[in-house]
């Protein structure tokens, strides 16, 4: 039991030091948010496609504009 003290404070730090990293490392560069151009985000949601049918019957596409 000697060395699962240390292995369990070594995961511990370990993990730690990985999540301040993330928290703190520099961020990449965002077009949109950097120079509020906001030109791919103008065009809304892509359409959604439901597809639905019974047993015995003919399926269903439908495609609508959201």
């Amino acid at each position: 039991m000697d060395w699962q003290q240390p292995a369990a404070l070594a995961v511990v730090a370990l993990t730690a030091g990985v999540l301040l990293w993330r928290w703190m490392r520099p961020r990449r560069m965002d077009f949109q948010r950097r120079t509020g151009c906001g030109c791919a985000g103008s065009a809304g949601r892509p359409p959604s496609v439901c597809v639905s049918g019974r047993r015995g019957e003919r399926p269903q596409v439908l495609v609508t504009d959201r």
